[in-house]
């Protein structure tokens, strides 16, 4: 019955277009359906528009960045009866139905990977990575980026493998090389072994998070920012604006320092060698004097410490707290330029020195008392 309709249908087409070559009627009756498919578009989106306007952002955003694949997918709708009527041989119905379904899965997968965006855009929006403590931030910009990677990849392949499967010698193909799993499977493992590991390196760093995005590593003797992490390298941005490229797979197998792990405060460490006649009481006073005035300083931690006796210099440690990494690197640069600045106007006697008695060798002068070489900078 079906049939016969879709031939009564082609015969009324063709009386009705008699003076025209059937191609011409083909082209015809395809803008017709072009038009009628935008127009239904027009009317269809005002309505979802209309209806998403009530609902959160999640389903206006989707409503809105879906106009392109709605009227597309309204064109494959009004085409797919067009073909059926147009008057074309059976092998050119064929090949525009084949390429109706082809578009029709990529449809699907476009419409996919803009829902997913969506929804982790808007998932995102809730998070500030330019807070000061953005641990949970970091935490959930890094899982949500990774995963919506892998399930972008995902999305393509199962796209790409829906679209071979509607081609014959392809499927085929690909039955008859799973089913010999030999040699050929062998050489294919080998080929994405890189791919595959990376792939499963990224969901295993999405899941446990040893690093995240903004976290502030030391890889390879180089200092900087995690700023990008894609579905196969991650992109760090180096104190000096360089960028340093490492695969996913390093950060499984690989040893480095994370100083963002559990919060984004750190301690910085400041040196001072002096002599030994230093006062370190007032050494005290003054870093925490300097702590107080500086913005940097978070307030937590300002301490000092005699951490060990040389023969020339004793060492001094000094322990200061900012609120992050670039901070922290600024409050020691702080600490170092104002306590010499203070130690050469008040104590300059406490500056490292190297002494050196010399005894005077004639017996005439043995009652003497030792003469002091004057002091030398070190």
């Amino acid at each position: 019955m079906e049939r016969l309709d879709v031939e009564q249908a082609v015969e009324a087409v063709e009386n009705a277009l008699w003076w025209l070559p059937p191609w011409a009627v083909a082209l015809l009756l395809f803008a017709f359906a072009v038009l009628v498919a935008v127009f239904v578009h027009r009317i269809v989106f005002r309505a979802l528009t209309r209806l998403a306007a009530d609902r959160d952002l999640f389903w206006r955003s989707l409503v809105a960045r879906t106009e392109g694949p709605v009227r597309l997918a309204m064109v494959v709708v009004v085409l797919t009866p067009a073909v059926s009527v147009a008057p074309l041989t059976n092998a050119q119905i064929e090949v525009l139905r084949h390429g109706l379904q082809l578009l029709t899965i990529g449809l699907l997968g476009w419409v996919a990977q803009t829902a997913l965006h969506i929804w982790t855009t808007v998932y995102l929006r809730r998070f500030k990575l330019d807070a000061d403590d953005n641990l949970l931030a970091r935490k959930h910009v890094t899982q949500s980026r990774i995963l919506q990677r892998v399930g972008n990849l995902m999305i393509f392949i199962v796209a790409l493998a829906a679209i071979l499967m509607t081609f014959e010698n392809v499927r085929q193909y690909g039955v008859s090389l799973l089913a010999s799993a030999g040699a050929a499977g062998l050489v294919v493992g080998l080929a994405l072994q890189p791919v595959l590991k990376n792939l499963f390196a990224g969901i295993q760093l999405a899941v446990t998070q040893p690093i995240r995005i903004d976290d502030a590593l030391l890889v390879e003797g180089e200092w900087g920012n995690v700023e990008e992490i894609t579905s196969t390298y991650v992109v760090m941005r180096l104190w000096d604006l360089r960028r340093l490229i490492l695969p996913l797979s390093y950060f499984i197998e690989q040893p480095f320092q994370n100083w963002t792990r559990e919060g984004a405060a750190l301690l910085g460490t400041v040196m001072l060698y002096v002599d030994h006649s230093a006062p370190v009481g007032e050494i005290r006073k003054q870093v925490t004097a300097i702590a107080r005035t500086s913005p940097l300083w978070d307030g937590k931690v300002a301490h000092v410490q005699v951490t060990d006796f040389r023969e020339h210099v004793m060492e001094i440690r000094i322990l200061v707290s900012a609120s992050s990494a670039p901070k922290t690197f600024d409050i020691r640069c702080d600490m170092r330029e104002q306590l010499i600045a203070w130690l050469q106007a008040t104590h300059p006697a406490a500056l490292p020195r190297l002494r050196g008695q010399m005894i005077a060798v004639d017996a005439s002068s043995s009652a003497r008392a030792p003469q002091m070489i004057p002091a030398m900078a070190e």
